[in-house]
């Protein structure tokens, strides 16, 4: 069974969750939007904490902490921009950090978005 996690996040309009809870996991995307749905400005680093603090609002929405995250897909658009971004991620985990993957795409959904995540947690048995 599929459990929604409800966040303060801004409701988007598109036919998503962002986050659910399924079999032991917590499922998420993040994109580096504010409350009113904009994509922030200030380049990359400004795009990444942002993503950051949505994901970790999200984690922290379904009672759990940055510990939980076992895995995360980090989406950049141009290589130039992933140590920018590890340096932002670096502020949000302490080892033993996430297993992750980082990629270099073309584009993202909304074209002025420069990143993007997709995390994984472990949801502790009640």
């Amino acid at each position: 069974m599929k459990q929604v996690v409800k966040t303060d996040l801004f409701a988007s309009k598109a036919p998503l969750e962002w986050a659910t809870i399924a079999n032991g996991q917590l499922y998420t995307a993040q994109i580096p939007i504010d409350a009113g749905g904009q994509v922030v400005g200030g380049g990359i680093e400004a795009q990444a904490r942002q993503t950051m603090d949505n994901l970790r609002h999200t984690i922290e929405a379904a009672e759990l902490t940055m510990a939980d995250v076992t895995q995360v897909l980090i989406y950049v658009t141009d290589r130039s921009q992933l140590p920018v971004f590890n340096a932002v991620y670096a502020e949000y985990f302490e080892a033993p950090y996430p297993n992750r993957a980082a990629m270099i795409v073309a584009g993202l959904a909304r074209e002025e978005m420069l990143c993007e995540v997709v995390a994984y947690a472990a949801v502790p048995a009640a």
